[in-house]
């Protein structure tokens, strides 16, 4: 028998479900591969071997899984070393991706040869739950997606940078004109940095409403500006600029890449709080086929939009939300700042019901559990959303209503007794 190939002995165990299959497992530099297949006498062959992570490596991985027999392959999820390997095995292998957190561990028994070893006999007897992969288009989309919110945060951290650093160089403008990047913000900067400081010669410099203020900008402006804050001025102003150019070069391939999506994005941008781009993120998150998840319970636990479930002794010890796609609960908790302010919106008067009890945070985090769930069934149902409008919750059932207006008062210490009103008075 060839090293790495042992036949394990018969043993009752679980039903297996799928008679040859591989597990994987991908650190940076190699690829640890265990094949296991069930022999027609009822006994395990099993077989391990290691590949390098080059392109030809992966080649010759797969063709030797597809001599082999294996039908399907499982890995984990850790870092970003198994999506090529996902990518080369799209379309040959049923590929199955798993949470680490999902697999069981022995203690004492960490390496790469016993973990693949490990992962295998779990995908042969079915235990091992998949995770959402969606289709290559959805994750093209994706990561343009992903990248315009890294470059925006970095544009945002930048901007916040110019304040600080006006302020440091012994300005208050920011307590006049809050807009320090407005028209007449960059106008000033840029004089700040070809050497302008008399302070009256900046405030005239002022335009639109800024033009009433112009005797308190005038003692605002008074301040000194080293020659090294000018050179951080210079540095931010030219980094918005460079970051804002890439942004703008991402739009429209965003645009083109969710072109076959646009009836997906225009439902979901029914919602309250949704707006075209964010229906672009939205739908790069999610995709557009929801049969992977049959109910949005579990889309809100992958979200980490629903509170954690800690119970012992009858006694609730916390309900803090889970950890799940930082991606997807980043963009509904906008979007649920966005819909509480919109006038008129039943979303609004859920924000505003729950804000009194629970604070705004997690009134906001609830509002976005909710819009999460509309988003589910907008794009499950392929229909556009319906607003309820700001009576809604009024419009309840009058003994349900009643049961929730007791409760508050019983809240609030009161103890309340109800009779019910004579038609005749």
């Amino acid at each position: 028998m060839s090293p790495g190939c042992k036949a394990l002995p018969r043993r009752p165990a679980l039903d297996i479900r799928f008679p040859c299959c591989a597990g994987a497992e991908v650190p940076q530099k190699t690829v640890v591969v265990c094949v296991r297949r069930l022999r027609p006498n009822g006994t395990i062959h099993q077989q391990v071997r290691t590949f390098g992570t080059m392109t030809a490596d992966r080649l010759a991985r797969s063709a030797w899984r597809a001599h082999d027999g294996v039908t399907d392959v499982a890995m984990a999820s850790t870092g970003v070393y198994g999506r090529p390997l996902c990518n080369l095995l799209e379309g040959v292998f049923p590929v199955l991706l798993v949470n680490p957190q999902h697999r069981p561990r022995v203690p004492g028994r960490k390496t790469d040869v016993q973990d693949c070893a490990w992962i295998a006999p779990l995908l042969q007897c079915g235990l091992l739950p998949p995770r959402f992969i969606p289709p290559r288009p959805v994750r093209e989309l994706r990561e343009l997606t992903r990248q315009r919110v890294q470059l925006t945060a970095a544009k945002t951290a930048a901007v916040h940078r110019i304040p600080k650093t006006l302020d440091d160089a012994s300005s208050q403008r920011a307590a006049v004109a809050t807009d320090v990047l407005g028209k007449s913000g960059r106008v000033r900067i840029r004089a700040l940095i070809a050497g302008q400081d008399d302070p009256d010669v900046l405030a005239k410099l002022a335009c639109g409403a800024l033009q009433k203020k112009l005797s308190a900008l005038k003692v605002a402006l008074h301040g000194r500006v080293p020659e090294h804050h000018r050179l951080l001025l210079q540095l931010l102003l030219d980094h918005v600029a460079s970051v804002a150019r890439r942004i703008e070069r991402l739009d429209p391939r965003i645009y083109r890449w969710s072109t076959p999506l646009q009836e997906t994005m225009r439902n979901l941008d029914t919602i309250a709080g949704t707006h075209r781009r964010g229906a672009a993120c939205l739908v790069a998150e999610l995709g557009t086929d929801m049969e992977p998840l049959p109910q949005a319970t579990p889309l809100a636990s992958w979200a980490g939009l629903c509170p954690g479930n800690r119970h012992s002794g009858g006694t609730s010890q916390g309900g803090k939300i889970r950890k799940g796609n930082r991606w997807l609960r980043r963009l509904r908790v906008q979007a649920a700042w966005a819909a509480s302010r919109t006038q008129g919106s039943s979303r609004r008067a859920e924000y505003q019901r729950l804000k009194g009890r629970r604070g705004q945070k997690r009134a906001a985090v609830a509002l976005a559990h909710t819009l999460l769930v509309m988003a589910y069934y907008v794009i499950q149902r392929g229909v556009a959303s319906q607003e309820l409008g700001a009576d809604y919750f009024d419009r309840q059932p009058p003994e349900e209503l009643t049961k929730s207006l007791v409760r508050r008062l019983e809240r609030l210490g009161h103890k309340v007794t109800r009779e019910p009103k004579d038609d005749a008075a």
